[in-house]
Formats: structure tokens, C-alpha cells, sequence
């Protein structure tokens, strides 16, 4: 079954903007939170953003990182970014990503 967010993880109030995806427990280095968009080029910078993909924030100094990943199946394949942690994450803490896929508006 499809959750948009893990277990680990909820949306609250960001110091960044707005709001932001903050973990509800400990994360350890290179989980796999989930994809954040999809790839189709009939939308705007050819991705549809899923429910993930639209609250963690920009930052310079981050603590995850998107990553493109192809999914293969019997129907066919489906370019896709998921969010994955570059450190250990504590509770509380906000997961950014450094992201060039579009400027926020």
C-alpha cells in the first residue's frame, strides 16, 4: 500500500519556509525516504511532484539527497527522484536537500 510518508516522518512548521519534513525518530545514514517526483514531460520541469517531494526544503548544507532512479517492470519504465539521508538524522531534526530540479516560486 502507498503511504506519502514514512512511519519516521511528519510535516511541521519550518524555520527554512513554511513547512518542512522532520523526523519523528532516529534515520541512519543512507535510508531510502521514498520517491518525491515523477518523470513526465507534459508537465512543468517535466516532473509531477508526489507528497514527499513537496516539503522538504532547499538548503546548502544538507542531510539528504535526491537521486535518479529508473524503475522497471512488465509495463514499462518509470524515471524517478527519491530522498535518501547522507547523515544520521535525530528527532526533531528538518531533512533538506540540496535541489536544482526547479526554483521555488
Amino acid at each position: 500500500m502507498y503511504k506519502p510518508l514514512s512511519k519516521n516522518l511528519t510535516i511541521a512548521k519550518s524555520d527554512i519556509e513554511g513547512l518542512g519534513l522532520f523526523a519523528t525518530e532516529f534515520i541512519i545514514k543512507g535510508t531510502d525516504l521514498g520517491m518525491t517526483h515523477i518523470y513526465d514531460e507534459r508537465f512543468e520541469d517535466n516532473y509531477i511532484r508526489l507528497p514527499l517531494g513537496g516539503f522538504f526544503n532547499h538548503s546548502i548544507t544538507p542531510n539528504c539527497e535526491i537521486v535518479i532512479r529508473l524503475k522497471t517492470s512488465t509495463k514499462g519504465s518509470i524515471k524517478h527522484l527519491r530522498l535518501f539521508t547522507i547523515s544520521d538524522i535525530n528527532p526533531g531534526d528538518e531533512l533538506t536537500a540540496y535541489y536544482t530540479l526547479y526554483q521555488p516560486k
